[in-house]
């Protein structure tokens, strides 16, 4: 049986030198109001962690990263000319929509799963992903937003999630979820203009609601800040393939400048 946090220990850290950092930018110069992040863009794991004890197919299910979500943020980036912040290492190695002191952040079970490498993780452990991964990715984040606000520019903050249409063997009817928590305008506006001007299944708060303890980029990127926010989910049986992106993102655009 692999000792998982004696490897930890003996590598030191969690990333290789030569492995990629966790952020991801895309039209960083972009024009839009909209500032895009996508926290569960990659399904990566870093060496030192190996498999993490999953199977292959257990790596590339929503346990591990927002199936579809990649693609379609990469559209919506495009259809608004908008800077888009994506995360490429798997949500099981860190969860970067989490604080670091929450036990999901590096959850040792996910829906049914078991992740033997996030089994009794020490401190140390714990600390190492989150400073290799987790703050160099919401650094970022917190520096683009902060030269944003120096040079006066409006922000809206966007983020783009997809959810599994069948958890803990319920199946989801919505297909785009509008989720938010303090924000009670713009989120909610989102909403109403999606049940009224299309015909697809809309969730406000579905399949989650925001919170402080289940989220970190809306709460602290957006709430924190006092600007407009809204973190998007899109049931990802409808976006799993990637010539569907443009469609979904597509409504997810339509629906930000309609409000």
């Amino acid at each position: 049986m692999t000792d998982w946090n004696q490897t930890s220990r003996e590598t030191k850290r969690v990333l290789a030198p030569h492995e990629p950092p966790p952020l991801e930018v895309v039209n960083a110069q972009g024009k839009s109001e909209f500032f895009l992040i996508c926290e569960h863009a990659g399904n990566r794991i870093p060496e030192a962690l190996g498999d993490m004890g999953l199977s292959e197919e257990d790596r590339q299910r929503h346990i591990a990263w927002d199936i579809g979500a990649r693609a379609v943020a990469l559209e919506l980036s495009k259809m608004l000319d908008a800077p888009l912040y994506m995360q490429r290492y798997s949500r099981l190695v860190c969860d970067c929509n989490r604080r670091p002191d929450v036990p999901s952040f590096a959850p040792e079970k996910s829906e049914a799963t078991i992740v033997p490498a996030n089994q009794n993780l020490s401190a140390a452990d714990r600390e190492a992903r989150a400073n290799e991964i987790f703050w160099p990715f919401h650094n970022a984040v917190t520096e683009a937003l902060d030269a944003r606000n120096a040079a006066g520019r409006t922000t809206k903050l966007v983020t783009v999630h997809s959810f599994t249409p069948v958890f803990h063997g319920e199946k989801r009817p919505w297909e785009i979820g509008v989720l938010f928590n303090r924000d009670r305008d713009f989120a909610p506006r989102i909403y109403e203009w999606l049940t009224t001007n299309t015909d697809r299944v809309i969730g406000s708060n579905e399949p989650y609601a925001v919170g402080d303890d289940s989220d970190y980029a809306i709460p602290v990127h957006g709430e924190k800040r006092g600007i407009p926010c809204v973190e998007f989910e899109i049931r990802n049986d409808l976006i799993a393939d990637p010539a569907n992106a443009p469609r979904w993102a597509g409504y997810l655009r339509d629906a930000v400048t309609g409000v």
